[in-house]
């Protein structure tokens, strides 16, 4: 199993985050960290009690006590063993280079597709299987290992929100919605990120009045017809 802390300090970003993590074979969410300091804190406390552990940090670059920079090269200059992926809206070349050249695995622009976090996720095992071995290991083999996904170019899908929506919040609605194959409905948005059916349909109904997504009315055999929303953006 690969022990994964999540970092966040958006507590509903933080959450939908853990259940990517936990619905991916092989992975297990060993904590969740809203500061740097506490994830700092966090890593090493597991890596006294069970050296190794977490083996992945999932990281915001944006967090109110410290950059993730800070906490790469805190952890980094304590001596631990730990690898990061940035999962930020942070997209500042300086910044990224200098995560880059931190060491980070991978950085992933928010909002993003949930599958594009599953596949960094499934790389990541894929190159601990192969490093995690004994013996020599063939070209290919090294470079399955050292192929690091790029971050894609996503562009922001969200403008001003009516009050009481979150950015955070509707960045991960969109991602869940354009993920979403063909369709998907208020109350699938809601398992999907740890809403409450009425607040997932708030910012889905909020991306058809944007004109980001469409929706249409399914009819059952009985009850009301459910509404299902389609992402239209590209």
């Amino acid at each position: 199993m690969c022990d994964v802390l999540v970092v966040d300090d958006d507590f509903m970003v933080a959450r939908a985050h853990e259940r990517i993590v936990a619905q991916q074979p092989g992975f297990t969410v060993v904590g969740v960290a809203s500061t740097g300091s506490a994830a700092l804190a966090q890593i090493a406390q597991m890596c006294r009690i069970a050296p190794g552990s977490p083996h992945l940090v999932l990281l915001d670059m944006y967090l109110p006590d410290m950059t993730g920079l800070d906490v790469i090269r805190r952890a980094r200059n304590a001596g631990h063993d730990v690898d990061f992926l940035v999962l930020s809206a942070a997209r500042e070349a300086e910044m990224v280079t200098a995560a880059l050249q931190g060491g980070i695995v991978s950085y992933l622009l928010k909002p993003f597709k949930i599958t594009e976090l599953q596949s960094r996720l499934a790389a990541y095992a894929e190159r601990r299987r192969l490093l995690g071995g004994s013996g020599d290991l063939s070209q290919s083999d090294l470079d399955q290992a050292l192929e690091r996904a790029s971050a894609l170019p996503i562009v922001d899908t969200v403008g001003a929100l009516p009050k009481g929506l979150s950015k955070e919040t509707a960045s991960l609605a969109a991602a869940a919605l354009a993920g979403s194959a063909p369709d998907l409905a208020a109350s699938e948005c809601a398992e999907l990120l740890g809403l409450s059916r009425v607040v997932a349909r708030k910012y889905l109904e909020y991306f058809v009045t944007t004109g980001q997504a469409a929706v249409s009315l399914r009819y059952g055999q009985t009850g009301r017809p459910q509404r299902r929303y389609a992402w239209l953006a590209g």
